[in-house]
């Protein structure tokens, strides 16, 4: 149970991109790895272990073999959920009660959000005698509900209700006159009038924890995608350096499309690949045969069959929590997997005694997507998108299994440890 109580109060203490990142870096910092900014030039020695952030919100660790680079083989995850934003002018006030005008961000079950305690969380932007700065803020207390409409004003309630993001999904924060700005203000030390800016999100705070009479599942907000992301930070931090460069990437903005300068479309993991080539090896032409080398596994979470809704699942691709290893597959290339990079992948899992399933929709529902294909459009590599089978994904509490969170640690670390070897056509795995 060392791996899920470690996930569990990973998530309990992240409540934002912001926060995951801050997270990842102290535990890399606590491993040895140091710091690079991207405004400085880098001095990168053999062995040497490194990280890189951008926007705060996104975070890129490496660790270099004792001789050259090698190639890449990457982990790929993100660390935004499905939320709502608070937005620029968020004070509003209706029949005596204080309102936060917010809105959606990511395709979030909205109805889940309604009568629960909420909180809220993200960055402020402080005017300080030396310019802007920022400060991350959680106030890590109920401040928040999205009260719901009582069924004798909606009588349909219970047959499905159309939600309107401006109009039902307002959280009241207190009576009339309280002031949340002031209070994530002295949150952050300073006065409410320092306050020049802000990325503030609500987020559940249910905090983490394991159901089920036999103890099999964990319930938690941000399932998707923290538990890809802690999964395979702890497998970068357990594996054995190799003859090849390790990578650790968590990407924000997945939930809104990736299209940012920190998102996985950005050329942030393109840049610092380039720069750690160039460093190492000198030669300006050496990143694009170091990529035709190069492995990425994009880690998101998969879809499992829903056990009241059988028929919304292809019935040969399904796949169940505490089955294992998911490895995602879709004909339109909303996946990154393909038949070489599956079977490479399915090798590594079967190496290390970890049991694969593979997930693919229904040909007549649409899927979603995630980050592997988006990636690879700039980082040209042989990619594989897998994850963990979980239930409600996208809800404010989603579901998953317990044994599945060390089948992914056992399964990536594998792969950071493994020799694998891409030419055109083939792929060697040692």
């Amino acid at each position: 149970m060392d791996t899920i109580r470690g996930l569990m109060e990973f998530i309990d203490r992240v409540p934002t991109a912001f926060h995951a990142v801050k997270e990842i870096a102290t535990a890399l910092e606590s491993a040895g790895y140091a710091r690079l900014s991207e405004g400085e030039r880098w001095a990168l020695r053999s062995g040497g272990r490194y990280y890189v952030t951008r926007n705060q919100s996104s975070i890129i660790a490496f660790r270099l073999p004792e001789t050259g680079v090698g190639h890449f083989q990457v982990v790929a995850s993100h660390g935004d959920s499905p939320s709502f934003k608070l937005k620029p002018a968020f004070s509003e006030s209706a029949e005596g009660c204080a309102l936060v005008n917010v809105e959606k961000y990511g395709g979030m079950l909205m109805s889940t959000w309604l009568d629960r305690p909420l909180s809220v969380a993200g960055r402020l932007v402080v005017s300080g005698a030396d310019g802007l700065e920022t400060r991350l803020v959680n106030l890590d207390s109920d401040v928040a509900l999205i009260p719901n409409l009582p069924i004798h004003f909606n009588r349909n309630a219970n047959d499905g209700v159309a939600l309107n993001a401006q109009v039902d999904m307002l959280p009241i924060v207190g009576m009339e006159g309280a002031d949340l700005l002031a209070a994530v203000a002295e949150s952050a030390g300073v006065e409410k009038d320092a306050v020049a800016g802000a990325d503030l999100f609500l987020y559940n705070r249910q905090r983490a924890g394991v159901f089920g009479v036999d103890s099999a599942f964990i319930a938690a907000p941000r399932l998707d995608d923290l538990e890809c992301a802690y999964t395979s930070l702890r497998a970068f931090l357990q594996a054995e350096p190799g003859s090849h460069t390790d990578v650790l990437c968590v990407f924000d903005n997945e939930e809104v499309g990736s299209g940012t300068r920190q998102g996985a479309e950005s050329a942030f993991l393109l840049e610092t690949l380039r720069r750690v080539v160039r460093t190492v090896e000198g030669d300006p032409q050496a990143l694009e045969s170091v990529l035709a080398r190069s492995f990425m596994v994009s880690a998101d979470n998969a879809h499992a069959a829903h056990p009241n809704h059988a028929e919304k699942y292809d019935k040969d691709n399904r796949v169940r929590m505490n089955g294992g290893v998911v490895i995602k597959s879709n004909a339109s290339q909303k996946y990154a997997t393909d038949g070489l990079s599956a079977a490479l992948f399915a090798r590594v899992c079967e190496e290390a005694g970890v049991p694969v399933q593979r997930f693919s929709n229904r040909s007549d529902i649409a899927g979603g997507s995630t980050l592997g294909n988006i990636a690879v459009t700039s980082v040209s590599m042989p990619a594989v998108d897998i994850g963990l089978a979980q239930l409600a994904m996208h809800s404010a509490c989603e579901t998953a299994g317990v044994r599945d969170v060390d089948y992914m640690v056992k399964a990536l670390r594998a792969f950071y440890e493994a020799e694998i070897s891409i030419k055109e056509g083939s792929a060697e795995l040692t």
